[in-house]
């Protein structure tokens, strides 16, 4: 039987979010996309116009033999296309590639391997680097979710909520106003989880934090030591906390300090179990879902991004 050769690195399916970063992306996406084609590359290009399309665009692509992915937006756009290609990716002989052109909001996931945003990601598309990266997996009673970046539940998913709601439009700043927006209705409660088959956490909690790359909410350096290839979920869990310890530990998440604070527990972790008793609202890679968790398992290096 003759083998069908793998896709060629140098064509790119790219999914663009027109609306992504307030329209930005729309503006910005034709002229990226140029350069690429200038550099050699045959570029297939689709856009969204509605939430979730990326993830219906990016399946369909996968199955009809498309390997080599390109994220034209923010965060949200890498996350819908991941979930379009999970868990489809984990049977398929040839692994998929994920590149950005961050047009977006938040960015986050890029700020790992640098600063310079749009102008870094073509270059490292043009000259074809890759990197294995692990991918998380959440089981929650309705199927599962696929994520690169981040999960949070409690105060920080509330942050989320009201920066996408009221203050997106300032990009950066606008997760800064959302957490002292959200101060005011601050509360802990229990988010009962183990971490590999360990003691069950039953205590009343600001917040926990399940991170595969550093930063969120942009320049967020919130998991400090995360590495996106090591097999293992990086765990940030808030006990109790006040508003005045948010304060004056807020600035320090910028410079990745806050860990030593002693409300603070960081752990690490392939695999976490849920035993909460309904659904949460939880922020994964810049989207606020709704959804019943019962277990996060950490998938290893199942996916490479072009960065």
């Amino acid at each position: 039987m003759t083998e069908v050769p793998a896709p060629s690195d140098k064509r790119i399916f790219a999914i663009v979010n027109p609306a992504a970063g307030g329209g930005r992306c729309g503006r910005l996406a034709p002229a990226a996309l140029a350069s690429l084609r200038a550099g050699g590359f045959e570029v297939e290009v689709r856009e969204t116009n509605a939430p979730g399309q990326a993830t219906q665009i990016a399946r369909a692509a996968f199955a009809a033999g498309e390997r080599h992915f390109v994220a034209v937006g923010g965060d949200g756009t890498g996350f819908e296309i991941v979930n379009g290609l999970f868990p489809e990716a984990l049977d398929a002989r040839d692994k998929p590639t994920l590149g950005f052109l961050p047009l977006g909001t938040g960015n986050s996931f890029l700020r790992d391997f640098s600063t310079e945003g749009a102008d870094y990601a073509l270059e490292a598309l043009r000259a074809g680097q890759r990197r294995p990266c692990d991918v998380l997996c959440l089981r929650h009673k309705q199927g599962a979710l696929y994520f690169i970046n981040i999960l949070s539940f409690g105060f920080l998913a509330d942050v989320c909520t009201l920066t996408n709601r009221r203050f997106k439009r300032f990009g950066e700043l606008g997760y800064g106003l959302g957490v002292l927006g959200t101060l005011a209705r601050l509360s802990s409660r229990p988010i009962p989880h183990s971490l590999d088959g360990g003691a069950l956490n039953q205590r009343p909690l600001a917040f926990i934090v399940i991170s595969n790359s550093r930063f969120t909410g942009g320049k967020m350096l919130i998991s400090p030591l995360a590495d996106i290839a090591d097999g293992l979920a990086d765990v940030l869990v808030a006990d109790k906390i006040g508003r005045a310890t948010v304060v004056s530990t807020f600035p320090s998440i910028f410079k990745g300090t806050h860990l030593s604070h002693p409300a603070l527990h960081a752990a690490r972790a392939r695999a976490i179990d849920f035993e909460v008793d309904g659904p949460e609202d939880a922020m994964i890679d810049g989207e606020v879902i709704s959804l019943w968790p019962t277990r996060l398992e950490v998938l290893p290096q199942a996916l490479e991004v072009r960065v």
